[in-house]
């Protein structure tokens, strides 16, 4: 069989660059939400679960709603990966941004418990499941679709752009959190003024949808070396041939959002209700650090590029292994300059694995079943673990009596990710994405490409079928 030249993906780098803008626009937007009920959580509380008496069981209420609506993310994933599979990408891209923004308004405008009684949380729980659902496609999507439209050297860097978007949801939102809660009064604040912030998903949404709309689809999906998308796998035969890779799938999204949530979803709970550190200072000190964590983030993007993907990873385990327990002793010094600190050694942590993760997770799987297969075993794990951090959190405090719990929880954690990663996990960083030929971005790349060709996929393929 004779090398086809045609069928490497020759990419424009700005094009991908504005992809990954595209794409991080919906990311911020779910993360802007997330961050919202995280941070408005204990008002939240109080408005949908004022019958519960004791404070502390109330916020343990709104978590679990928070952790419920994660059950429906691997439904999501499935259905909205198996079109993205079908009928590409980007139509699912611009499905999901726009269920998600419809949602978050929603939350915005629910009359409270003592409006229309149990109908309040009942309703905030529907809410909650829509987006859920809408950001089982979502999430998984946007890797996808960057991881497609990058160079096969760039893919771990530009990929750490999806997580921009969310490092980008979340100051935005603590920026204007802290904004409310220095220029309103607590009965303003809990009245009303927790519902503006919900507001802006409609603007928010209506910018991500018109970028979208104007993407091309991925040139890998367009290039598929699969010859018919009619026909394809089922899960169970997917799940028989991919159960190394989806495996790794599961530990990685595991410790990388029981991180992601425990800084950024329980974090600022914690500090008011365990600490008595109010949101007033903790706000603007997490948002500091959200904003240190872009740069570092990015460096680790284009480390795993440089240095393998495996081995950034494994840093982040370490430090995960290092900081746990120590950053939760200096929260609970009770001082703002080990408050910071303490923040700071989780937010390391945690851009770690944002600079890698996006572009890594993508490369476990196949193109004709990459978006699906990765779809719902990311959310499947999510749901499990990243979704319930919080409410394990808070439920290990409270039965434990121990500040100091998380840490713990997020130490084995981390040791587990490890053992996996070294035992389990090979570097895919430069290389080209299974069952696609190499993706570059210029004339050099691209006999590069040609010339060397024996760490790809396609060209043990090609080597097969001449045999």
């Amino acid at each position: 069989m004779k090398f086809n030249k045609k069928k490497i993906n020759v990419v424009d780098i700005q094009k991908a660059k504005k992809s990954v803008f595209a794409t991080g626009i919906g990311n911020a937007m779910e993360w802007f939400d997330f961050a919202l009920y995280s941070y408005l959580a204990v008002i939240i509380s109080k408005n949908f679960f004022s019958p519960v008496q004791n404070d502390e069981l109330k916020l343990i209420f709104t978590f679990a709603t928070f952790a419920i609506a994660f059950l429906l993310r691997p439904v999501g994933g499935i259905i909205f990966g198996k079109m993205g599979d079908k009928f590409g990408r980007k139509i699912v891209l611009t499905i999901t941004i726009l269920m998600m923004a419809l949602s978050t308004l929603i939350i915005g405008v629910l009359p409270t418990y003592d409006q229309i009684g149990v109908w309040a949380p009942i309703l905030l729980l529907l809410a909650r499941i829509l987006q859920g659902f809408s950001v089982g496609g979502e999430y998984a999507g946007a890797m996808v679709y960057i991881a497609e439209s990058s160079p096969d050297n760039k893919r771990i860097r530009l990929g750490s752009g999806l997580e921009i978007g969310t490092l980008s949801g979340y100051i935005v939102a603590s920026v204007l959190v802290t904004v409310l809660f220095w220029t309103l009064s607590d009965v303003q604040m809990n009245s009303w003024g927790w519902r503006i912030p919900f507001f802006l998903s409609i603007p928010i949404g209506l910018f991500g949808l018109y970028l979208r709309s104007h993407l091309d689809e991925s040139p890998i999906f367009e290039n598929d070396i699969s010859e018919s998308q009619e026909q394809q796998p089922g899960l169970l035969e997917v799940i028989k041939t991919y159960k190394k890779d989806i495996f790794l799938c599961i530990v990685f999204v595991a410790f990388f959002n029981i991180t992601n949530y425990l800084l950024l979803g329980y974090m600022p709970s914690y500090l008011d209700e365990n600490l008595g550190i109010s949101d007033n200072i903790s706000t603007p000190v997490t948002a500091i650090v959200l904003i240190i964590m872009v740069p570092f983030a990015l460096t680790f993007g284009k480390w795993g590029d440089k240095l393998g993907n495996k081995k950034v990873i494994t840093i982040g385990l370490v430090l995960g292994i290092v900081f746990s327990i120590i950053s939760f002793q200096f929260l609970n010094m009770g001082n703002i300059t080990f408050l910071f600190i303490g923040l700071l050694m989780l937010g390391i942590v945690l851009s770690v694995y944002e600079g890698t993760m996006p572009g890594s997770l993508p490369t476990l799987f196949h193109t004709d079943i990459r978006y699906r297969t990765l779809s719902w075993t990311f959310n499947l794990s999510v749901s499990i673990f990243g979704g319930t951090t919080p409410l394990v959190a808070s439920w290990l405090t409270h039965v434990t009596r121990n500040n100091l719990a998380p840490g713990f929880y997020l130490l084995a954690v981390s040791l587990i990710g490890l053992i996996v990663v070294l035992t389990l996990f090979k570097d895919t960083s430069g290389k080209s994405l299974k069952g696609s030929y190499p993706t570059v971005a210029s004339k050099a790349e691209f006999q590069e490409a040609v010339e060397n060709p024996k760490d790809s996929l396609w060209w043990k393929m090609e080597q097969t079928e001449k045999e």
